[in-house]
């Protein structure tokens, strides 16, 4: 089966979805509703099954029509993958430059990097290749990306040049029903708490195999924690977020504080000593760098000048 503009399909069922009914979406769409609707029947005929569960106040797709949409969402990803590898070919003067990076940690880093990077060199195009670190280093070593975007240096392979920038440090957060919580106060005072006695309280982590996790394990090991783990996720802020709520303590970067919703906690800053966070790039060793990715390099090491600020 073949769909003619399967983006404007899907873009029509999720405005269906999200407004709940035809006349709100036609309006949203710019289109009439007698159009909109007639366009969902035509599809359901061609079909032979119903997408729209129209006896619900709030329209919803039927269990075909989630299968409808899920297809439609491949076609689009296949669709967008098959453009982003011809546009390496596309023009003889572009080059293109894949970046793997830990989705949880483009919020902070890469903005500082590829807004500026693509100021000084318009004629590069950034694929960026979201994945843990080890998927990240797999790919770097098979030469299936040019660079890998991670935390912690000292974790990176012996075959990459790594080039370090930027660092930010990391707290505690406590909840609301720890006994070290404190309701007078957001921030709490640097060496006011015991750490050891703190980290053995229930906590909240980064699944093992991360950046973060691997630095925690380390601090716990440290101080001879047996740590009381109750959830582990691969998503720091999924896990910051668990904390701010009252299930278990954490430890988190500071940039993930930004991202916290509402919730009653303390955040104990931890001694550089104790834990710090690092960002580097790497590339393999035997790389000859192009001048755009020399660029690159020389934009992402001065972040740390940028990071120190924000980290403050």
């Amino acid at each position: 089966m073949t769909v003619k503009d399967p983006a404007l399909v899907l873009q029509y069922l999720d405005t269906l979805l999200r407004y709940g009914n035809f006349t709100k979406a036609a309006q949203q769409l710019y289109i009439s509703q007698p159009y909109l609707t007639q366009m969902i029947r035509r599809k359901e005929d061609e079909l032979g099954v119903t997408l729209i569960n129209r006896h619900s106040t709030h329209l919803k797709l039927t269990e075909a029509g989630k299968i409808y949409y899920e297809y439609l969402e491949n076609i689009n990803q296949e669709e967008a993958n098959f453009q982003q590898k011809l546009a390496q070919y596309n023009n003889n003067d572009q080059i293109t430059l894949k970046i793997g990076v830990l989705s949880a940690m483009g919020s902070f880093i890469l903005p500082l990097v590829i807004p500026e990077f693509m100021r000084a060199c318009p004629h590069v195009q950034v694929l960026l290749e979201e994945g843990v670190p080890s998927t990240s280093e797999k790919r770097i070593q098979n030469g299936d990306i040019d660079f890998y975007v991670g935390q912690n240096p000292e974790t990176a392979s012996p075959n990459l040049k790594v080039v370090t920038a930027g660092h930010e440090p990391y707290f505690v957060l406590i909840p609301e029903y720890s006994r070290f919580y404190d309701k007078r106060t957001l921030f709490l005072q640097p060496d006011s708490l015991d750490l050891k006695e703190l980290l053995s309280e229930p906590l909240v982590l980064s699944k093992t195999g991360s950046a973060i996790r691997h630095q925690v394990d380390g601090l716990l090991q440290k101080n001879k924690i047996h740590p009381d783990i109750q959830l582990e996720s691969e998503n720091i802020e999924t896990i910051a977020g668990l904390s701010a709520y009252g299930y278990g303590t954490t430890v988190i970067p500071q940039s993930v504080i930004s991202h916290l919703l509402a919730g009653k906690y303390n955040l104990y800053p931890l001694d550089d000593e104790d834990l710090t966070l690092k960002y580097f790039i790497a590339y393999p060793t035997t790389k000859k760098l192009s001048k755009p990715e020399q660029k690159l390099i020389e934009i992402f090491s001065t972040t740390y000048e940028r990071t120190d600020q924000i980290s403050k």
